[in-house]
């Protein structure tokens, strides 16, 4: 707080004492037994005005460090919560600490209230999807013992179920790890071709049943990631594909090397995303004008995700879209700093 603004706060105590001054050298003017000059009532008047504002700039003084930390705390607003005030000196200050205090310690057991209910929530969720994976497994060797039994289109629609709910299954457990993602994660170098291939082969029972292309090219690099979840972003990327490109449609996969990094690109030739939706693809729970289809089944959490764990990884997500022609979701690999040494150029090739 500066001194004009401590002025501007003690405004009605400073009027007040001058309206007392005035008073007085009325009283002490009109009295006609008194027989003081103008002039030592002036100077009396100028050394009280003075005695004043000592006094004003001493109180302002004796609170500058209490200003100067109250200040410096809001100015750390990501820490405000970690320190309390400390050294008050008179009592509103004792005052001001003490209710701080109380904020930051209730503030403190709602925040573990609700980590210990967060972890609770996450624990019961693994479980969940762990012990769910087991009647998944079996159903699905129960429909591969059928597959010679019924015809290719159910055993095919079957198949696509199962598919769909492993995929499900699996967003709920990404979803819930998100928050504890620092735990569970290893950077390191992994051929991106390794990555892809898996999940392009998970997907493929659906890019036969639509018959749609599938062309990769120029996929001979190695980046910096976690395989993992490059991983499952990399699914959600696809089955998207695969949800909006309709039958005898391409999706490419190739990568572009340029100066800063690497760009992974994922185009298809689907129905596209309008203008409007474009910049929300990536919020939670945003479907946009596709997803509302009844026969999407879109959620709004697949994209969301792989946005969120691309920024943990350190990779930048985007996308490029035409209605009516396609959409492109580009995964940039940035050349780290601390791995920007002499050589990286060619590691990270």
């Amino acid at each position: 707080m500066t001194f004009l603004k401590f002025l501007k706060d003690h405004l009605l105590q400073i009027l007040f004492w001058l309206m007392g001054l005035v008073l007085l050298n009325l009283v002490i003017w009109l009295d006609p037994s008194n027989s003081v000059a103008l002039t030592n009532l002036l100077y009396l008047d100028l050394l009280l005005v003075i005695f004043l504002a000592i006094f004003l700039f001493i109180l302002y003084w004796s609170r500058r460090n209490w200003y100067r930390q109250l200040t410096s705390k809001i100015k750390d607003a990501d820490n405000i919560l970690n320190y309390p005030l400390e050294n008050p000196q008179s009592n509103d200050e004792q005052l001001v600490a003490v209710y701080s205090q109380t904020l930051l310690d209730t503030h403190q057991q709602i925040l573990n209230s609700l980590i210990n209910e967060q972890n609770d929530q996450r624990e019961f969720v693994d479980s969940w999807v762990h012990d769910i994976k087991v009647p998944l497994a079996a159903l699905k060797l129960i429909t591969d013992s059928v597959e010679d039994q019924i015809s290719e289109e159910k055993y095919v629609q079957l198949t696509d179920e199962v598919n769909r709910m492993n995929h499900y299954v699996e967003k709920v457990l990404y979803y819930s790890r998100l928050s504890s993602f620092a735990n569970d994660y290893l950077i390191q170098e992994y051929s991106l071709k390794d990555i892809i291939n898996p999940v392009v082969r998970d997907n493929m029972n659906y890019f036969i049943n639509k018959k749609i292309q599938l062309v990769q090219h120029n996929l001979d690099y190695t980046v910096l990631t976690d395989r993992k979840w490059l991983g499952f972003i990399l699914e959600q990327i696809i089955s998207n594909s695969l949800k909006y490109t309709p039958s005898q449609g391409t999706i490419t996969i190739e990568v572009v090397s340029k100066r800063d990094g690497l760009n992974l690109l994922i185009k298809d030739s689907g129905v596209g995303i309008p203008e409007a939706d474009l910049g929300r693809i990536f919020d939670k729970g945003f479907t946009g004008e596709n997803g509302r289809h009844a026969d999407t089944h879109a959620t709004g959490l697949g994209l969301y995700l792989a946005k969120q764990l691309a920024d943990k990884l350190g990779h930048q997500i985007s996308a490029t879209a035409k209605v009516g022609q396609g959409t492109t979701v580009i995964i940039h690999f940035p050349l780290l700093s601390y791995y920007n040494s002499p050589g990286s150029a060619t590691q990270i090739r």
